[in-house]
């Protein structure tokens, strides 16, 4: 398994960057009619994103490929970290365990698009190689700037290359915080090595409770 800062390896608790709390108010956010938007129906409740096509043009494509296949439908959210994300996308529940799917090719990195890794925002999980995102996700519990590109402004940033940001959550939040009080720890899940056998192996901040995307649906927003 990889270590960090890959955001679909199990080393997240080294994270050496701080992580600003911020309040909750599980308000709406104000979504774009031109933008489009998927609806996760997960076993906690119904998530609604706001895409951003216009920053985060191939992502943004990437993910709704995805949504579109069914990619995502009977996937767990297989990572929980209060006070920083929610991660999934990635495994699928067989016989009641976690097994990495396989993916399509990665997408090349739009971190550098001026949005900003903020609390309801939705980002690519990726390796150390930025241009590696496939299918896994995470959703932003907290202003995280340290998962954005390093600059002169931003100069505690973990990587220069930064994670991609592509749309935000704009109904949901409420649920979004449902999950990040589940009860996590070390389980085994069946991840995939580098040539893409499955190997059982043990992973941190793994919900104890199967936390399921039951139906991602794409369509247009109003």
């Amino acid at each position: 398994m990889k270590t960090f800062p890959s955001l679909t390896g199990p080393a997240l608790t080294a994270l050496g960057i701080s992580l600003m709390a911020i309040s909750c108010d599980n308000k709406s956010e104000e979504a774009d009619p031109a933008n489009p938007e998927v609806v996760l129906e997960t076993s906690s409740g119904t998530i609604v994103l706001e895409l951003d096509p216009e920053n985060a043009p191939l992502t943004t494509e990437n993910f709704l490929t995805y949504v579109n296949d069914g990619f995502y439908d009977g996937t767990i959210f297989h990572r929980v970290i209060d006070d920083f994300m929610i991660q999934g996308g990635g495994f699928e529940l067989i016989d009641g365990s976690g097994t990495e799917k396989e993916t399509r090719d990665p997408v090349k990195n739009e971190a550098k698009n001026g949005l900003k890794n903020t609390r309801g925002t939705i980002s690519m999980a990726r390796t150390n190689n930025p241009d590696s995102a496939t299918s896994q996700f995470f959703i932003n519990l907290v202003d995280n700037p340290g998962l954005d590109p390093k600059t002169p402004e931003n100069p505690k940033a973990f990587s220069p290359d930064g994670y991609t940001v592509f749309g935000k959550v704009t109904k949901g939040m409420d649920v979004v915080d449902k999950i990040r009080g589940v009860d996590t720890g070390k389980r085994r899940l069946k991840a995939r090595g580098p040539g893409g056998d499955l190997r059982e192996a043990p992973m941190q901040d793994v919900p104890f409770q199967n936390v399921l995307i039951e139906k991602a649906t794409a369509s247009q927003s109003r």
